[in-house]
């Protein structure tokens, strides 16, 4: 009856709570203070490794918690193969003991068993040889019985409590494709979700632009190892010629042998990646890093599938709406940006300018005696003379420099990290171009006039620059047309007549 009534308050004991932590700690007291045992562990089965590792322990010496063994290695890997208790009453004595303990003398691996499958090991350890009996070996494994229901229980909320979390992400992130249409604010937001709801280490989402994948967000709490706007990997370059060849989930499971150039995150020790695909197009890559190795499972795949899913549409859409902002900041005729773009985008140069302390300038072109040439040749020519003189400045800027029709004939041009020289030698060299180039059906030159003002040296509000640039236009004007001048009236860049 005593027998009985040990059972009887271990099994309540280990089956009134769903922590598996909890669980865990309260098998090994049981163990400890029922059976008295020194030392004592579970060990749960990894599956996919096929291996078992240390879970929980008592009484081990330090660093042994860490050791991983293969089915059929050592007593408690014969155990689980067995499915049946294995015993060694003197340890010294049998070849399949691994020491974790120093203390230790004999050795019981009892299988933790949920309908005929294995989950892992009780190991119960005694400084003592040969201290279990029949009875004892009996009880421990009736117990195991009940520890075994706990755990499985414990897993069973566990996922449980996971798949809620992943599935109030995946409506999270869908409600954000359908509220949030800034591409930029919708990609910080599914990181910032995705990592909560699974608990990941980082996350991140590379974007395809020209041929190459860019980091365009992520959050986490690993280190970059390069500046994240320093982020771009050709497409064809691997990892991710790989990630993209195989259009599913690709999981690195030991990062350990990578090289560090292959490796985004400093800490990142397991990865896993899955193309952002939408309607056939490759969009990009959501990747989620971990600082352990083996850290994603087959059982979390299908819910960050649809996740990724969600996120392509979501970016497709984003894109969608980004385009048609484009749209209505470009002009009809020349196909550059427009005065309503210009005034959006002085402001953000001259923030980050203010923020970086970096220099930044605005240049005022126009065509010089422009209205004759229409009234002399015709609008239809007039025209085409912008759209090419349009073409032109757009070919000499940089990328990160802005071109924008700013009215009638005469443009407008932003040029960011840019100081006052360079943006005269900028003007000078769009004049020379325009000067020398030969306009299909004009038989006469075309030249603009140029003024330039730049931050902070002309001014550091919109206004400011804006009236400097074209007290520096008017003064080109007035000095004869076809040549760039700063707001400073009394210096003319150069000059072409």
């Amino acid at each position: 009856m005593a027998k009985i009534a040990v059972l009887y308050d271990a099994g309540q004991a280990v089956l009134s709570t769903f922590d598996p932590d909890e669980v865990l700690q309260r098998i090994l007291g049981i163990a400890r203070d029922y059976f008295h045992l020194q030392n004592v562990a579970i060990l749960l089965l990894d599956k996919e490794a096929q291996q078992l590792c240390v879970r929980s322990q008592i009484g081990w010496d330090q660093g042994q918690d860490q050791i991983r063994l293969g089915l059929g290695q050592g007593l408690t890997g014969a155990a689980a193969v067995k499915k049946q208790p294995v015993y060694a009453p003197d340890v010294t004595k049998d070849s399949r003991y691994i020491c974790t303990a120093q203390s230790t003398c004999s050795e019981l691996a009892i299988p933790l068993m949920v309908r005929d499958e294995v989950v892992g090991v009780l190991d119960c350890q005694s400084d003592q040889l040969d201290p279990f009996d029949k009875d004892t070996i009996e009880l421990l494994t009736l117990f195991s019985t009940q520890a075994s229901m706990a755990l499985q229980n414990a897993r069973l909320y566990t996922l449980e409590r996971q798949r809620a979390r992943q599935l109030e992400a995946i409506n999270a992130i869908a409600q954000q494709s359908t509220a949030v249409l800034d591409l930029e604010e919708l990609l910080s937001r599914v990181c910032c979700l995705i990592q909560q709801a699974f608990q990941v280490s980082h996350v991140s989402l590379f974007l395809r632009d020209e041929g190459e994948l860019v980091l365009r967000a992520h959050h986490g709490t690993l280190t970059p190892r390069a500046a994240p706007e320093n982020m771009r990997f050709p497409a064809g370059q691997e990892p991710w010629s790989s990630i993209l060849a195989t259009s599913g989930t690709f999981i690195e499971k030991d990062l350990g042998g990578t090289p560090e150039h292959l490796k985004f995150f400093v800490e990142s020790a397991s990865r896993l990646s899955i193309p952002l695909v939408s309607f056939g197009q490759t969009l990009g890559v959501l990747t989620l890093d971990s600082s352990t190795p083996n850290a994603f499972r087959e059982s979390e795949l299908s819910s960050l599938e649809s996740v990724a899913d969600i996120c392509a549409t979501s970016i497709q859409n984003a894109n969608y709406v980004e385009r048609m902002k484009q749209l209505a900041y470009l002009d009809g005729l020349t196909g550059i940006f427009n005065r309503r773009f210009f005034e959006l985008r002085i402001m953000e140069e001259i923030e980050r300018a203010r923020r970086y302390g970096m220099g930044m300038a605005v240049i005022m072109a126009d065509i010089d005696t422009f209205k004759p040439l229409n009234d002399e040749f015709g609008h239809l020519l007039g025209d085409e003379v912008l759209r090419q003189v349009s073409s032109l400045f757009h070919q000499q800027l940089r990328k990160i420099d802005v071109v924008c029709r700013y009215g009638g004939e005469e443009f407008a041009i932003l040029l960011s990290q840019t100081s006052a020289q360079h943006a005269v030698a900028v003007a000078e060299k769009l004049r020379k171009i325009v000067e020398t180039w030969q306009f299909p059906g004009v038989p006469r030159r075309v030249t603009i006039s140029a003024g330039i003002a730049a931050f902070p040296d002309h001014g550091t509000t919109r206004d400011e620059l804006v009236r400097a640039a074209d007290t520096g236009l008017y003064a080109a004007k007035q000095s004869g047309r076809n040549r760039v001048c700063s707001s400073h009236l009394a210096r003319a860049a150069s000059a072409g007549n």
